[in-house]
Formats: structure tokens, sequence, C-alpha cells
């Protein structure tokens, strides 16, 4: 006997319930509808059949107005739907033969020059002109500044033969050229956003300041107010750009604008897929970044992605899923400081870029606590916040402020004021750009100040204007996201981390303020340092696959230490990335499709939570070879958690490398093992020949018990005559 649809069943329901309860439940059933992602699978071999399978899904279901439900159809890359629906519309869909997922669409958020030379990538370094002038960088961000030197077309020919995309003329935007040679905006909402122009055109900044990181040109003399003078480059000035705008000023980056995005990238032939973009994700199968880039490495394109913002608590990473190249932020040896000196000549260091050469020596100092503009705003006076303070008694002075939110020397400033000195409980590494003179100080030395003026009868002091200083690097930024991986607890993340703290990149050039550069911090500019990585990687090896690229730069990755950053590998991964090293990995640890679908089948996921990020029309996990170890994944790295409080907890880990090194190579394994660790790798050899490329060896990791939140770890290094290829190992308990 056949199944009727689901459909059809709730359809004869309805009709007797209307007729029961009349225009009532009419009202009920079209209520307020929202967006909802229709997953179908791979790409369709018809496109117009499948877009009419889209309209006849929405009619099955008697979806009030179709034709007005449908927002977008997904086709080019893989076979999807995004349309207005109803709770109700949306369960009864999800039960369609076919339909392989239904998800409401989200909204994400964006993730931010000295940092090449300081991660040993200077300028001289060898290049394949020819093979990095094919290459093309893909951004899913903000938009783009067209004008931007970064992205003028000296010297470049026409666009490579194998680009499909297209470039048009927009509100606002001055169209592309032999650099930029694709900009696309996608949303799919269709509201204008009132911050923002419907067009790739950058008004936030973000999009041209990660682009310029990945793939800019030189631009030599490049500052902010004089400061972190030097030249502005991308990692591959040679390559191409393309833009895909799929984040807006006011609502952010929407899963429908994603995937619009991530279809157009794959279609039109990019070769890396920059995404400084993140949201918290509880399954692979309701991520579109996830799914996205599961797509994109099918057809060959590595997607490098931000680890999130939200350090440094752990498990916060996004982007975590073992096919994403996850990257965390580090800091360089730069950082911007102003002196703060009082009327009694002590003096006190700052943070932030203040630009401001003060006239006089000194100024009147009082404590936004003290002034405020009446009784009941004394407990918003010590934030400086708009309206608090009195005006009389902030004019001509400068003043002491709590932080809360950024601002406070506008305030100041637009009472009559000089400027701020803003006191944080915790001293962040920010460098944040002061409208008016200010910096940033601790809470010790913020006492101190709060001292000073209580102790006198007219309390002076003075910002200085800032200076740029030497720091101990590299470290991680307090802001990075950490592990453990929230999803996957056998997988490391984030990978590697780059320079993503007060960097300098090209900015929005219309801007008076900041001109045509600025500092930017986050993991959103991580990211891109490690794009235009991946990029030159590809530039030398063009038939390298988006594993064997993501295996090059963590296994040559520099070492960092927990001495520096006490979450160690959860906060900093392999380490940091050494691009010159990457070129010449020795062995990489190789992946493909089948390999990550072993992977999901091994995480417990049902085939029907698999096909909708591989997009196949099944997944039978019991019918195919089970993944291999602890992990099951070749993956360049390797974690244990301990579940057992009393016991060891065994780890078998078995990995395959192959040599892209001298044909004839041997390589000896070092292991380190931390206290109440032991490692063992089988064969501690390993032997390459013309006849032998690949080799296969399992590393066992037993550990004894551990208190809760605890991490060590060691690692396995081969090494050849020529090459160390370096894989961490972490442990850890819940």
């Amino acid at each position: 006997m056949s199944r009727s649809s689901p459909c059809i069943q709730s359809n004869l329901l309805r009709l007797v319930l209307l007729i029961i309860h009349g225009a009532t439940l009419f009202t009920a059933i079209n209520a307020e509808k929202k967006v909802y992602i229709v997953y179908f699978g791979d790409r369709p071999d018809d496109t117009q059949a499948a877009v009419q399978r889209h309209r006849d899904v929405l009619h099955r279901c008697d979806v009030v107005d179709t034709a007005e439900s449908i927002v977008h159809s997904y086709t080019k890359s893989f076979n999807a739907l995004a349309a207005k629906l109803s709770e109700d519309e949306a369960q009864r869909i999800s039960g369609l033969d076919g339909v392989i997922s239904i998800f409401p669409n989200r909204y994400r958020k964006l993730h931010t020059t000295k940092s090449w030379d300081f991660i040993g990538f200077p300028q001289t370094v060898r290049r394949q002109l020819k093979q990095e002038s094919n290459i093309i960088v893909g951004l899913l961000d903000s938009g783009i500044t067209a004008q931007s030197e970064s992205f003028a077309d000296a010297k470049l020919g026409p666009p490579p033969a194998k680009w499909k995309g297209t470039c048009g003329r927009f509100a606002n935007f001055s169209g592309c050229n032999n650099k930029l040679i694709g900009a696309k905006y996608f949303k799919l909402d269709g509201k204008p956003d009132p911050q923002d122009i419907l067009s790739p055109v950058d008004v936030g900044g973000h999009g041209t300041h990660t682009a310029s990181t990945a793939a800019g040109n030189l631009i030599g003399k490049a500052n902010l107010f004089g400061l972190a003078k030097g030249t502005a480059r991308g990692a591959v000035p040679s390559a191409r750009v393309a833009m895909y705008k799929v984040c807006w000023v006011s609502t952010g980056c929407s899963d429908m604008d994603l995937l619009a995005g991530f279809e157009a990238a794959i279609d039109d032939g990019v070769d890396i897929i920059s995404i400084s973009i993140g949201g918290a994700s509880s399954s692979y199968s309701q991520d579109s970044i996830a799914i996205g880039s599961f797509h994109a490495m099918k057809k060959g394109i590595i997607t490098v992605a931000s680890a999130g913002n939200d350090g440094p608590s752990q498990s916060t990473v996004q982007n975590h899923a073992p096919w994403i190249f996850t990257v965390g932020a580090s800091g360089i040896d730069r950082d911007f400081k102003s002196k703060v000196v009082l009327g009694n000549g002590q003096t006190f260091s700052g943070c932030g870029v203040s630009p401001f050469d003060p006239p006089q020596k000194n100024y009147p100092l009082v404590s936004g606590a003290d002034i405020p503009h009446s009784k009941e705003e004394k407990k918003n006076s010590r934030f400086c916040m708009e309206g608090s303070l009195d005006p009389s008694k902030v004019k001509g002075k400068l003043v002491i402020c709590e932080l809360l939110t950024r601002g406070a020397e506008s305030v100041v400033k637009r009472l009559g004021g000089i400027g701020a000195i803003v006191e944080s409980m915790v001293l962040l590494d920010v460098a944040q750009i002061y409208s008016a003179p200010g910096t940033l100080v601790n809470r010790t030395v913020g006492l101190a100040i709060h001292d000073y003026i209580h102790s006198n009868k007219r309390p002076t002091g003075v910002i200085e204007r800032t200076q740029e200083v030497k720091i101990p690097a590299p470290f991680v930024a307090s802001f990075s996201s950490r592990g453990p991986n929230p999803l996957s607890e056998h997988i490391l993340k984030p990978d590697v981390v780059a320079p993503g703290l007060n960097i300098l990149a090209s900015y929005l050039k219309s801007d008076t303020q900041f001109s045509q550069f600025t500092l930017m911090s986050g993991t959103s500019m991580a990211c891109p340092h490690v794009s235009g990585i991946a990029a030159y990687v590809k530039s030398f090896h063009l038939h390298w696959s988006p594993a064997a690229i993501k295996s090059a730069i963590i296994t040559t990755a520099k070492p960092m230490s927990r001495s520096i950053d006490n979450d160690g590998e959860f906060s900093y991964g392999a380490g940091l990335v050494n691009p010159l090293g990457a070129l010449s990995p020795g062995l990489i640890y190789d992946m493909n499709e089948a390999s990550y679908i072993q992977f999901l089948c091994h995480e417990g996921l049902t085939g029907e939570s698999i096909r909708t990020i591989v997009g196949v029309k099944s997944i039978n996990c019991s019918s195919l070879l089970t993944g291999k170890g602890s992990d099951a994944l070749n993956y360049p790295t390797m974690q244990l958690p301990l579940k057992d409080k009393n016991e060891t907890t065994v780890g078998v880990f078995r990995r395959t490398v192959t040599n892209v090194g001298p044909v004839q190579s041997i390589y000896n394994a070092k292991i380190i093992a931390p206290e109440g660790v032991e490692i063992t790798v089988a064969p501690s050899k390993l032997v390459f020949s013309p006849a032998v490329k690949s080799r296969s060896f399992k590393v066992v990791v037993k550990a004894a018990p551990m208190e809760s939140n605890q991490m060590v770890s060691g690692s396995l290094t081969w090494r050849s005559a020529r090459e160390i290829v370096r894989s961490p190992i972490v442990i850890y308990k819940q």
C-alpha cells in the first residue's frame, strides 16, 4: 500500500478544519512567515527542471502565494531553495521525498604592514608570477572599495580563461578591472538597508581591509597618522580578486545570502574562498558555512575561515568543520602607546591610537564620577555616557572615565572638553583609534589617577601623542576564540594562528578621518593572511587538493609556547603560520570527499544528516568502509578527549602521508609526550622512493586520568635531512 504525501494528508485535514473553524484557522495558518532554506542536494543536471521543482514543492504543500514565497533558487553549485514559510508550512515540506533538510535562515556576523615581514614573508620572496596571476581569491564579506590602489590593475593582463564571473556597474560602485575581476552582492530578502547601499560597494570597510590583506597590490608609504609606516600589501599581489557582498551594516550576514555567495563563487571559478564570518552552530547539517565550504571542497576550492572573536572563553571556536581551514588571531611585535603625564610628574602608559599633539603641557583633570549632570546621572557619569556629564564642569578639561562602551572621548569633546583617559578592568590588546585625545589604562593606573585627583586642589594632566613601540611576540589575541572543538572532540581547532591584531590595510578612501588605510583587529584580519598564504602555496602547486594545502601550512607552522598562552593549542592550534615553510612541507596528510563522509559516519551522524552536508541522494554509513582510528580522518593534528575519571584512556590514530619532497627520502619519528601520557608510533621510520610515494603509520596515545578542565599536549615530528613535519597531539578532559 502506497503512503500518501504528508502535504496531501495535511491538506485534507486543513479542508475539514477550515469548514469547521472558518476564517479563524485561515488566519493562524497564514501566521507571520520567515525565510527557510530548503535543501535538495547536489547541483542539478537540469537547472530549469530544478526551479520548476522548487515551485511544485511549494504548490503541493499549498503554500499561499507560491511565487511571492520564493526568495531564491540555488542551482549552480547545489540544489536548494530559500522561501518565506510559516512554521506549519516548513514542517510539512520537511516530510516530502527529495527534501534532504530544511532549516531557518539565521544571521551571522563579521569577525579584523608589518604583519607579513613578522611571519617571515618579505616582499622579495620567490614567486611564480604567471601562475600567481591565474589564482583567483574570492571573498565573502561586506563589499569592496573598487577605487582603492590595492585593487588597481596596472601590468595585469585579462582575467584567467577559467573565470566565468561577471561584474556590473552599481550605485556608488566604479566597476571592475583586471585586478578586481568580479563583484556581486546578495540581499535576498529584498529589503533596503538604510545604512548600506544595494551594490558591491563597501560601506563599513571590513571587506576592503580583508581583500587587500589577502591579495592587495604593493602600496608604499602606507601609514595611519604617521604610525605603522611601511608597504601595505597582500600575500599574492599578482592574484585576482572577486568580492561577494553577503554582509550588510544593519542586519549582518544571513544564511541565504551566504549560500548564494558560495554558489556564485564556486560557479565563477575561484581558487580560494576567504570568509571572515561566523556564528555558533550545533550541527554541521544546519550550518550554511559548513555546507557551502563542503561543496567548494568537492570542486577543489579551499575555504579559509575565521575562528571567531569570543575568546578567551573555551569552546567558543567557530567554523570548526574539518574541511574548513580555521584561523585564530595572533599579535605581532608592534603596539601603540600613549603617555599620560600628571601634574605631579607621574607618568603612565596607555594603549590606543591618539594622533593629537597637545598644544599645552597640561590641562585641568577631573573624574567623570565627580561631575554628573544631575544626581540621577551619577551612576552613568563615571562612564562618561551621553547626557550624563555637566557641560560646565567638562569644558577645557581632561576627564577620566570608566570603560563601558567606546566613544567616551567623543562625548567629552562635544561638551568642550579636551579628551578622555579610559579606565578598564581588563587591559584590551586592541588599539582603539580615538577621534579626540584618548587612551586606555588598566585599573591600577586608573586608581592612581583617581588618588591624584582627590588629593590635589588643582590636578592636571595630559595625553601625549601615540608612539609605536616594540613588544614581545607572537602571542594569541585575547579576543581570539578558543577550543576545544564544540562539535568534533577529536579535531583540534583552530588549525593555526596568523596576525590579526592591529593590522594596517586598505580602508575607505573617501573617509576623511582614516584616509586610505586603517588599523583593524579580529580573527577577520587573521583569516585573509592564511587565505593569501594558501593562494601563494597553490601558485607553486596548482594540482594540490584543499587538504594538501591545508596540511602543508599546518605541519610547517612555528610552534608556540604555553608559557605565553595558558590555553596552549586550544588558542593557537599548530602554531604561527610560516608561509615559506609551507612551500616545501616534505610530507602531506591528504583527504578527499570520501574521507570526510567516513568521518561524519564515525561521528554518529545519520545518513540523512550527512546528505544535507554532502548533497548526494543517499548515504548509507553501514555500506561504507569504516574510517580508521579514534578520529577516522587523516588529519594533520591529533586530539584525544578523556572520558573515564579512573582508568587510562587509549587513542589510536591511523595516518597516511604522501611524500612531496625529494623522491628518495627517509623520515624518522620524534615523539614528545607530556607527563602522564605515553605516545608511540609504528613504524618509527618512513622510507620513500620513486615506487613508494605514500606510507601509513599508527600513533597510540595512552593517557592517565586527569582532572576536569585540564589539557596537556605533545607532538609527533617526522624529520628528514631537509624537512620537519610536525603534528601537535592534544589530550584533554572537559
